[in-house]
């Protein structure tokens, strides 16, 4: 490890050396630092006109020797003490000030952000010795903008302060605090984040979506964030400074996942988690995280592993702790968790197999067409925006089990089934996997064997959540969807589902602009209008 961190410009070999014999002192835990060591760096900072800095852990060892300038010093990279939710840093900050200044904001915001242990700063008299020892901590349970505590300054006589002690009592009420939030659930918390420049109320409907995504994937959301922004930050998306905010109001509020409704680049992963002692992932790592939870074939959890390698393999280039904030729990969940530190090398031969083996799904796929065709039975296609109900309607058509739940993507692995109507006309019936929003590009690639079951549809019947305030914009995603696919020439028929829920006035607008059926899924009485329709639009092929 550098003994030494800082510029060392301008000084002499001698000098530097004092510095390095610095480096093997150790301190008695309890102390704050000892009188003689206090002694030497203050009147070497004196000597010198800079202030000097030492980090030392919890059993008195010097971990890193600092060199500043006249105003300030800048601590290193600390990534080995990562400090764990309801814990600190593991090491302490004491330094010298030339000019008989307190804590500085710096000092201050250097030990919230960094959960260091203490922050001390040390003022000297005109000939160089010790003055007064200022020293402040992180505060558990603090609501307001201060974070910290400031203690009464000591003077070297009242160096012995019970360090450990204190940091043990400081750890533990952190740990009653977070353990007070946490208990009910004992899931993640998580602040969501959004950067915009756009409208409110669409940056507002993103983060509901977002909130949505995110009590699916189990987590819990302690507060969603807006910064409005002309462009976002080309390092950190968010500003610096609003990220120096996130990162004390995460301390206050036991949050150890930051989620940002936008996709964040490799660069920005790096620069964010260099910064910060959270853990981050994006509405992109999100979805696929559901994604993983869900699949249950073969056929499902080969396309979401191929999808979480695709989205992994550019982000291999960053360095080892953003990858460590990419792995454990959210995120990082389901076939491709055990191998998000493997090598990019390894990544590419993997991604290379999933591919052949998705191929081979797909030929199977069109084996199953093939059949179908020389039956001669009409498919239809049952799609919508996620949760809309699309497996709630394919059983009360035909009387069938598929799981139903009222959460995004209950539904990944299509369920085909058989409906016959009235007219003794059969068909095939085809529940799908859900459309969203800003859909992964490498999960649509991923999912694409899956999603051209649709081509061989006959029909669609696109399931609406009518009750839900955000169906225009859902509907647009869903048609844009099928535009990217090519399928937007398939005969559509409009599904407005949860009438009993809804605005009766709205579903009567749209059955006009759509020219759909309103029904109520789970009333299979309601679903009469819906099979007439569908009979007749085959009838009249």
């Amino acid at each position: 490890m550098k003994k030494l961190f800082g510029n060392t410009g301008g000084l002499k070999s001698n000098q530097i050396k004092r510095l390095q014999n610095l480096y093997r002192r150790r301190i008695p835990p309890e102390y704050l630092i000892t009188n003689e060591l206090a002694r030497e760096i203050t009147r070497f900072s004196h000597e010198i006109r800079r202030q000097i800095g030492l980090l030392i852990n919890r059993r008195g060892k010097i971990k890193f020797v600092i060199i500043g300038n006249a105003q300030g010093i800048h601590i290193p990279d600390t990534r080995e003490y990562r400090a764990s939710p309801g814990r600190l840093k593991g090491i302490k900050c004491i330094h010298t000030h030339l000019y008989h200044e307190p804590l500085t904001n710096d000092d201050l915001t250097d030990l919230s952000l960094l959960r260091l242990d203490l922050m001390a700063a040390i003022t000297m008299k005109e000939d160089g010795y010790p003055s007064q020892f200022h020293i402040g901590h992180i505060l558990p349970g603090s609501v307001d903008a201060k974070p910290y505590l400031i203690l009464p300054p000591i003077y070297p006589n009242q160096l012995n302060i019970g360090s450990l002690e204190l940091v043990s009592a400081l750890e533990a009420e952190m740990d009653k605090v977070s353990s007070a939030l946490t208990a009910d659930t004992g899931k993640e918390r998580a602040f969501l984040v959004s950067i915009t420049s756009s409208s409110m109320n669409a940056t507002r409907d993103s983060l509901d979506e977002l909130k949505e995504l995110s009590l699916t994937a189990g987590i819990e959301v302690a507060e969603t964030i807006i910064q409005r922004r002309k462009r976002a930050d080309a390092r950190f998306l968010v500003g610096s400074g609003k990220l120096n905010e996130l990162t004390i109001r995460a301390m206050q509020k036991a949050v150890d996942l930051i989620v940002f409704d936008q996709e964040l680049n490799p660069a920005q992963i790096r620069s964010i988690t260099d910064r910060i002692d959270l853990r981050v992932i994006d509405r992109t790592q999100l979805i696929l995280d559901i994604f993983a939870q869900r699949a249950q074939t073969r056929e499902g959890k080969l396309q979401v592993e191929l999808a979480q390698l695709k989205y992994l393999l550019p982000r291999l280039v960053t360095k080892n702790t953003a990858m460590s904030r990419l792995t454990g729990g959210i995120g990082s969940r389901g076939p491709g968790e055990t191998k998000l530190e493997i090598n990019r090398r390894r990544v590419r031969t993997r991604i290379r197999n999933l591919e052949k083996a998705v191929k081979t799904v797909k030929k199977q796929r069109k084996q199953q067409k093939a059949k179908r065709h020389k039956r001669g039975l009409p498919v239809i296609s049952i799609i919508g925006y996620t949760n809309a109900g699309k497996s709630t309607l394919l059983n009360a058509l035909t009387d069938s089990h598929v799981q139903t739940q009222n959460r995004l993507f209950a539904t990944l692995d299509p369920s085909s089934r058989r409906l016959r109507f009235p007219e003794d006309i059969e068909v095939i019936i085809t529940d799908t996997v859900g459309f969203i929003r800003h859909l992964p590009k490498d999960l649509m690639v991923a999912f694409r064997a899956t999603l051209e079951e649709l081509e061989s549809a006959d029909m669609l019947l696109h399931v609406v959540d009518i009750s839900n305030p955000r169906f225009e914009n859902q509907i647009k995603a869903v048609d844009k969807i099928l535009t990217q696919l090519k399928l937007d020439g398939l005969p559509v028929i409009y599904v407005l589902n949860k009438q009993d829920i809804a605005d009766q006035a709205v579903i009567k607008r749209n059955l006009r602009i759509l020219d759909g059926v309103a029904v109520s899924a789970l009333d299979k009485t309601s679903l009469l209008p819906l099979i007439e329709k569908m009979t007749a639009a085959f009838c009249n092929v």
